[in-house]
């Protein structure tokens, strides 16, 4: 998923192979099988192109990520106790992206509910 979100756009294997050559040996047969898992898990569409197929994510890394991170809150038995200890891993800046997120999700109708606790 990583070479196809790189090149955001709709790929085909040959050229997710040359990438992944610069950095090790793979075969051909390898990076369509793992494309076509990919495809078969819903995580890319794709599309003919002559003999080849053409393909493309459904979903952006960032979706990807937040619902990974959903998944993971959701299977905790202790939610609140689960988003302390993540809190506690993230960095400075982490911490600062995450105000950030939470700010842009409230909107401004309701300025300063971040800092306050309150909100919605």
């Amino acid at each position: 998923m990583t070479r196809v979100w790189k090149w955001n756009r709709p790929v085909t294997v040959r050229e997710v192979l040359e990438d992944l050559q610069q950095e090790r040996s793979i075969a051909y047969t390898t990076v369509m099988t793992v494309l076509d898992n990919l495809h078969q898990k819903g995580w890319v569409r794709r599309e003919a192109e002559g003999r080849a197929y053409r393909y493309e994510a459904v979903s952006t890394r960032a979706a990807y990520a937040a619902a990974l991170m959903n998944d993971a809150w959701s299977q905790s038995d202790n939610p609140a106790a689960a988003l302390v200890a993540f809190f506690g891993m993230m960095s400075p800046e982490q911490r600062e992206a995450l105000s950030d997120a939470v700010r842009m999700v409230q909107g401004p109708e309701n300025p300063g509910a971040a800092e306050s606790g309150t909100g919605r």
